[in-house]
């Protein structure tokens, strides 16, 4: 497999000629610097742009074990959004009513911010603000919709609205649908290749084809040789289920994608969905999507089953049953998408903390940063990662680091064979729940008792 074939986004660059993906140099030996970030994706990326941005005098070292953006980062589904892996009303129990707030401002400023300095930064990644779009297909799903907006605007942040069927795209039954503003449209591959360029343009150097063995206080052993530096950042996310040091710190979760080819207008106008909006819906297997710059469907979801010891191998990135029910629930959604042949099929492993609650943290004492547990919400929360490790490596006292999430520490997952079948049931309960509403007409009581153990 070349790096092109990870993913219709990484095909997309190497198509037009934009990228080569071409590895850049890996680490000569043994070096010395002020911080070192293991992992070349965008927490990493975006913790180094901030450090350099504040300091340009930091010898800035990221390490990558194949070119950067291989993982979740130049994979994902290109909502840059302000979901939190953790609901309002979860961080509103754990931290209290302000923090919670604090929080969720953060999040949606974050969005604004990503655009902010991909248009200073001139990284040309489709960024279009259009929303997203949660479609209710169900009376039970219609008064969970309606439930979401009254919640947010409990907490007075986020901007959700109600539309009903006929302000709506024309999805498949939908008797309606909440509208979140913000969100946009990400090419997540042109924003994360873009941001290597500008680090670099900063004088970070961005070692790749360099995989990282262990890491240690003040230091990181790979297998090109060690680096030596004060301050180590573990920015590995589903990844780091791999290194000794994180292996029960982190469960990587695998979720796949589909695009198809690209669509007329006259489909695209039966449809109704628009430049920059993204989708969704409430049912519990989570599924996503969005109208692609070039007027393709990009649309994935989750299905796929953990794999025993935390393992990640390439062929778990191609499962074709899931591949299948992607596309039928994609023609399901848009029935006008039926005749779309598929072009590209793809997946990888996102980060899950056991508590389902992001984090990013610094312990000054043993140098060590810390930011990821995404749950597949963080093309834009790497970015808040960023700032909020900056902010704490820098010592800077600011909001970003009385966050709730800053410094919070999740408990590990269980030894095996705990953590293979928890997961998988939960896995599997997520989609009987789905079966259980659409034959009751209730709220599932299989999604109830999972909804602590995911965030809610």
């Amino acid at each position: 497999m070349t790096y092109r074939d990870l993913s219709f986004w990484f095909d997309s660059l190497a198509q037009s000629g934009a990228d080569a993906l071409e590895p850049r140099a890996a680490l000569p030996g043994d070096r010395d610097a002020d911080v070192a970030i293991i992992g070349g994706g965008l927490t990493g990326l975006w913790t180094a742009y901030y450090l350099a941005k504040a300091s340009p005098a930091l010898r800035i070292v990221v390490l990558e074990k194949a070119i950067a953006g291989f993982g979740a980062s130049g994979r994902n589904g290109g909502w840059c959004s302000a979901l939190f892996p953790a609901s309002a009303g979860s961080l509103e129990r754990r931290h209290g009513r302000d923090a919670a707030i604090a929080m969720r401002r953060a999040m949606v400023d974050t969005v604004d911010e990503v655009g902010r300095v991909a248009a200073a930064e001139g990284i040309d990644c489709d960024f279009v603000r259009g929303g997203t779009l949660a479609f209710a297909r169900s009376p039970l799903q219609l008064r969970e919709a309606e439930a979401e907006v009254a919640e947010a605007a409990r907490f007075g942040v986020d901007r959700l609205e109600l539309r009903r069927a006929g302000e709506i795209p024309n999805a498949a039954g939908a008797l309606g649908a909440a509208f979140d503003p913000a969100c946009a449209r990400v090419q997540p591959a042109r924003l994360v290749r873009g941001l290597a360029e500008t680090v670099e343009g900063l004088g970070v150097t961005i070692f790749e084809d360099t995989e990282v063995l262990d890491w240690a206080e003040h230091r990181v052993r790979t297998t090109r040789g060690t680096v030596s530096a004060p301050v180590v950042v573990v920015a590995t996310e589903g990844y780091g289920a791999t290194l000794p040091s994180t292996r029960r710190r982190i469960l990587p979760l695998y979720s796949l994608m589909i695009a198809t080819e690209p669509l007329g207008e006259d489909v695209w106008a039966e449809i109704g969905i628009e430049h920059g909006q993204t989708f969704t819906d409430y049912r519990h297997l989570l599924i996503y999507g969005q109208r692609t710059a070039d007027n393709r469907f990009a649309f994935g979801g989750r299905g796929a089953r953990y794999h025993w010891g935390s393992s990640i191998r390439p062929d778990y990135d191609r499962v074709p049953h899931v591949f299948e029910h992607l596309r039928k629930t994609l023609v399901d959604l848009f029935p006008a998408a039926r005749g779309a042949a598929v072009t590209h099929r793809w997946g990888g492993p996102l980060g899950v903390p056991r508590d389902w609650h992001a984090a990013a943290g610094f312990d000054r004492a043993s140098g060590i940063a810390f930011a990821g547990g995404y749950v597949g919400d963080g093309l834009s929360t790497t970015n808040l990662a960023g700032r909020t490790l900056a902010d704490l490596i820098l010592e800077r006292d600011s909001e970003l680091t009385r966050l709730p999430w800053a410094n919070h520490v999740s408990p590990d997952w269980e030894p095996e064979p705990l953590r293979f079948i928890g997961s998988n049931l939960g896995l599997a309960a997520m989609g009987a729940a789905d079966v259980e509403e659409r034959i009751t007409g209730r709220a599932s009581v299989l999604a109830k008792i999972m909804g602590p153990l995911v965030g809610h």
